[in-house]
């Protein structure tokens, strides 16, 4: 994509493990660490970024049927939900779910970016594939909670990335420990330990751990999701830490793909 840095898609094994919360946070968090970043709802099915940040507003056309991206808190912004919002479902089959991936990748202005963030659909199906045959993706993230269900999906999808041969950016643990208001006492409601452990045993980066924090969940049901509030406030750090690993992990992975090869004469 002319302009577009890096593309980094955000995916999940299944639904219901906070990926788009994830994948709105970072994309926010880049923003403000001062990237340019846009961010696209790949997720056809169920497109929440337009309700997480807080804006229905239908994209213009301009040009020869070119679509101008919403800017929103900073960051470039393009959901199928601004063009089919309310409760209609897209009732889709293979070919239509190619065809409006590639128009969100080829025919929108999104101009000069340092990061495009895509929140891909849970699973491993037609919308992820025809990603990947459409753009070369800089590198993938999985998202999981720390459960055995969560993660025996989890990693069906590393090995998806792995068969068509996308680099793995890392796994980042989501919904964790849970820290009482009361008590102040830690508790691990989605178990412990198995997201880190899951990327020991596929060899592929811990990108860290989002705690289970209501007021995560309050700013993407109010359209101000908590990574607004900046890298010292307390209910973003985590969003922080995550996309600075994230950056360095996608360099990391950029640099091994641009070693020179030296060729003996």
């Amino acid at each position: 994509m002319p302009g577009v840095k890096t593309i980094v898609a955000i995916g999940s094994g299944k639904g219901g493990v906070g990926k788009t919360t994830i994948a709105v946070n970072l994309a926010l968090a880049l923003a403000r660490l001062g990237h340019r970043t846009g961010l696209l709802d790949a997720d056809v099915y169920g497109p929440n970024v337009p309700l997480m940040l807080g804006t229905s507003t239908t994209p213009r056309v301009v040009g020869e049927n070119r679509i101008e991206p919403l800017d929103v808190f900073g960051i470039k912004v393009l959901s199928v939900g601004f063009l089919n919002p309310g409760d209609k479902p897209l009732v889709w089959r293979g070919p239509m779910l190619h065809s409006i991936i590639k128009q969100f990748l080829q025919q929108v202005e999104w101009g000069e970016l340092d990061y495009m963030v895509v929140d891909l659909p849970p699973g491993t199906g037609d919308v992820a594939i025809s990603l990947i045959q459409t753009v070369p993706l800089s590198g993938a993230i999985v998202v999981s909670t720390p459960s055995d269900v969560s993660l025996q999906d989890a990693r069906k999808a590393i090995e998806m990335f792995r068969q068509v041969k996308v680099e793995i950016a890392g796994i980042v643990e989501n919904m964790g420990t849970f820290t009482c208001p009361h008590c102040g006492k830690e508790i691990d409601i989605f178990s412990t330990g198995g997201v880190e452990r899951t990327a020991k045993q596929f060899g592929i980066p811990y990108l860290g751990a989002v705690e289970l924090d209501p007021e995560i969940r309050k700013g993407g049901d109010t359209g101000h999701p908590v990574a607004l509030g900046g890298e010292d406030y307390p209910h973003a750090k985590s969003f922080y830490q995550f996309a600075h690993r994230v950056v360095a992990g996608l360099e990391d992975l950029r640099s091994r793909v641009a070693e020179p090869v030296i060729r003996i004469q």
